[in-house]
């Protein structure tokens, strides 16, 4: 039996995997595609998060698909509405109709001879192997592991007698009501679960070793609002797009240039919520600069007005062992808790885990370049969704999604069947993917592509200058290797 072939393949149907389909029907409706999906639903994080609170740290105007208005009150959204905006628009425009769960990807082959992907994935619970071709794959299964995320290994966590969970394991039988908690992190995902948890548990600490950027704003957009009741929403959806694009460029600029004044800003807007008695130099400035880490947004301030109430605190120290009663930290201290949530991170994992080999050699993507933020060095017909560090994921997943239908169509023009990123200047000097010193980047930068001094290898996280260069830049720039 033959594989089952298609002219583009396109792994993951979450939020970037979707929105690839739409392009794709749109842009390049002539081409065949399918979406492969290792769970057994559509929305990718969205699905698969479940813990209490579950939220974007991106406003929906910037997180939205540029085609698709967010239509809701909150520009700070929670994961179900996310989840049923992905889902909907998987529904609205049939691509739904092209996805086969329950197929895990492995590997994928490219045969320079055949100008084709051969792709093996692991069909169902019984890992029944399934085989596809494809002239083009397209990888949009986001950058960590679904199958775990990053815990460090604590001394004596066996000993505690309660309960310790992941949140990227989150289930639905965890109770915390009336419960002593301890959440061990400080990004997005701790300054979401303690709030919320907050509600109905005795006591939330978070326990962090240092400091987050904190900054807090309206869950709803006043003006968005407003623009809706009175034109079409497509139209006050890209005002407000724009609005949202440019202030936080602007913002992020600011950061880069002016880093003491941006921190006191950040720190005089904690100061104004929390008080002038509250420790913020201890619990809420950071050692580095603003946006040298992604930022925790937290919307209407709730983790703020939880630690006002006194039904939620913030303890700065380092674990030295858990107990049978909770944790003892190297202060001296012990936080005697029920149940302890590990918001440490996640472990990331470059294009979705799967194997490539082109030609039969095995492709390592720590050695490629970054061709655009989308394609790697050596490696044909074969791109990936990747976000921005510093603003919403889907800016970027839009403009990668443009890019590749406009490649796709112009290979078809030309009758081209190959098309290959070269690495071919000497001048340029090898750069980490990005540059971020968090931690869950840092602890498997080694593993990611690099990029380069320059264009086109050069990742500008800088949504405006990406329009230029992926929506309206050169198909042949002298850098893509094209052959039929």
């Amino acid at each position: 039996m033959h594989p089952e072939h298609f002219d583009v393949l396109i792994i993951g149907a979450g939020l970037s995997g979707i929105g690839a389909g739409y392009h794709l029907q749109t842009r390049s409706p002539d081409r065949s595609y399918a979406i492969l999906e290792g769970r057994d639903a559509i929305g990718g994080t969205w699905d698969l998060f479940r813990y209490p609170g579950i939220r974007s740290d991106s406003d929906m105007y910037t997180l939205g698909y540029s085609f698709r208005p967010w239509e809701e009150a909150k520009a700070i959204a929670d994961g179900p509405s996310i989840l049923k905006y992905v889902r909907d628009t998987a529904r609205d425009h049939g691509i739904d109709r092209k996805i086969r769960f329950g197929h895990q990807v492995k590997s994928a082959s490219w045969s320079t001879a055949d100008s084709k992907w051969t792709v093996e994935a692991e069909r169902g619970k019984s890992k029944e192997p399934a085989r596809f071709t494809c002239r083009f794959l397209f990888v949009c299964g986001g950058y960590y592991k679904y199958s775990e995320g990053y815990t460090p290994k604590f001394p004596g966590i066996e000993r505690f007698a309660g309960r310790v969970v992941h949140p990227q394991k989150w289930a639905e039988d965890i109770a915390y009501e009336g419960k002593r908690v301890v959440v061990i992190g400080s990004g997005a995902t701790a300054v979401t679960l303690v709030p919320e948890m907050a509600k109905t548990a005795a006591h939330v600490t978070m326990l962090q070793r240092s400091p987050t950027y904190v900054v807090a704003r309206p869950a709803e957009d006043a003006m968005a609002n407003r623009l809706r009741r009175w034109l079409p929403s497509m139209l006050a959806y890209g005002i407000t797009r724009w609005k949202r694009v440019l202030l936080q460029q602007y913002f992020f600029n600011l950061c880069r240039r002016r880093p003491a004044l941006a921190k006191k800003m950040i720190l005089g807007g904690v100061r104004a919520y929390l008080g002038p008695d509250y420790d913020v130099d201890r619990h809420f400035t950071p050692r580095y600069n603003p946006w040298e880490q992604r930022m925790c947004l937290i919307p209407d301030a709730d983790l703020f007005i939880a630690l006002r109430s006194k039904k939620a605190s913030v303890i700065t120290d380092q674990i030295e062992t858990f107990t049978e009663k909770g944790i003892k930290l190297k202060s001296g201290a012990e936080l005697e808790a029920d149940l302890v949530v590990t918001a440490t991170g996640l472990d990331l994992e470059i294009l979705s885990g799967v194997q490539l080999t082109v030609d039969g050699i095995r492709v390592d993507p720590a050695t490629t370049f970054n061709y655009k933020g989308l394609m790697y060095s050596g490696v044909p017909n074969l791109a990936s969704s990747f976000g921005y560090t510093n603003a919403s994921w889907t800016l970027k997943c839009d403009l990668t999604c443009e890019y590749v239908c406009r490649l796709l169509n112009h290979m078809k023009k030309r009758g081209y069947a190959q098309c290959t990123p070269r690495m071919t200047d000497a001048s340029i000097t090898e750069e980490p993917w990005v540059d971020f010193s968090s931690g869950y980047i840092q602890r498997t930068l080694d593993k990611f592509p690099k990029q380069g001094s320059k264009a086109p290898w050069k990742l500008r996280q800088n949504y405006a200058r990406d329009i230029m260069t992926l929506r309206f830049g050169r198909i042949e720039d002298g850098t893509m290797e094209f052959s039929n």
